[in-house]
Parts: structure tokens; C-alpha cells; sequence
């Protein structure tokens, strides 16, 4: 199978399986999803010149914001994906191991950490949060379940490619 739709489907995978985890999550611990919509509503402000808000919950709604927030989140799932192929090359899409997709995932928590809290006011690392370190910690995992999601999703895949 293409390299290129292979990665595409691992990208989607390992979001799906973020997605479940943050529903384990809110079931089993009382924690709370992200909110997409928040997300969406960071997104749509940049092209009217706004990267940075002082708490994105107090930014006037957007049209379509929990649409792209969903679609950004998808997206960039994809696109983590892409960096895992680009990194370890298509042998990895082929026979997927733990250990590149796993630290790929946790990587991929740099993102929140630097770009989308600080634009969505809650500063660098969710430093002006109320708890921080939770949020981080939290952050981390969800990462982690996401890179390991990359590595099932492609372990998933070259099973039923095999079949």
C-alpha cells in the first residue's frame, strides 16, 4: 500500500485513539476533554490578526469554531504522522515499532506548550493556569497516548494490509 495513504490512515488512527482516550478519561476520571471549539475559535481569529488572547473562553465566538477546531485537530494529527514517515522513513510505516512513535508523540507536546496555550492565554506551558503542572502532566499523557496510537494504528494497518 502507498506510503503516503499509509500515513494518512496513522495520522487518523492515532487521533481516533487520542479521542477515545479523552473519553476514558472524562468516564473513569472526571477530566474533562478538550474543548475543540476553543481550539477552533484560537484558529479563526488568526487571519484577522489576533495569535494571541488573554483567555480564548473570554473571545467573542467565531462562526464555525467547534468545526475547526475538530477538522485543526484531525489535521495536525495527520501531519504528526507525517513527521514520524518523514523521520523514520517508509520501513517504519511497514513494520511500525513502539519506540520512534512513542517519542514522536511525546515531541509533539511542544506544540501545545509553546504555540497553542500561550495564544490561547494560557501562557507558556499552561504557566497561568490555575495548576500548571497538571495541566502539563496531562498534556504529556495525552501525547503519549497519542504517539502509541501511531504505533497501533500502523500495526493495525499492515495486519489487515497482510490479510
Amino acid at each position: 500500500m502507498d506510503t503516503l495513504f499509509f500515513t494518512l490512515l496513522i495520522g487518523i488512527g492515532a487521533t481516533v485513539v487520542m479521542d477515545v482516550w479523552a473519553i476514558l478519561r472524562m468516564q473513569l476520571f472526571g477530566i474533562p476533554p478538550t474543548n475543540w471549539a476553543m481550539v477552533g475559535r484560537w484558529i479563526a481569529y488568526i487571519p484577522k490578526g489576533t495569535f494571541i488572547h488573554d483567555a480564548i473562553a473570554s473571545s467573542g465566538a467565531m462562526r464555525f469554531e467547534l468545526a475547526i477546531g475538530w477538522v485543526a485537530h484531525y489535521v495536525i494529527g495527520i501531519s504528526y504522522a507525517a513527521i514520524l514517515v518523514i523521520i523514520y522513513g517508509s520501513p517504519w510505516v511497514h513494520s511500525p515499532t513502539v519506540w520512534p512513535a512513542l517519542m514522536v508523540g511525546i515531541a509533539t507536546v511542544l506544540a501545545p506548550f509553546l504555540i497553542l496555550q500561550p495564544g490561547m492565554g494560557a501562557g507558556i506551558a499552561a504557566s497561568r493556569t490555575p495548576k500548571p503542572n497538571l495541566v502539563r502532566v496531562h498534556s504529556i499523557i495525552n501525547h503519549s497516548v497519542f504517539g502509541l496510537g501511531l504505533y497501533l494504528s500502523g500495526w493495525v494497518l499492515n495486519l489487515a494490509y497482510a490479510l
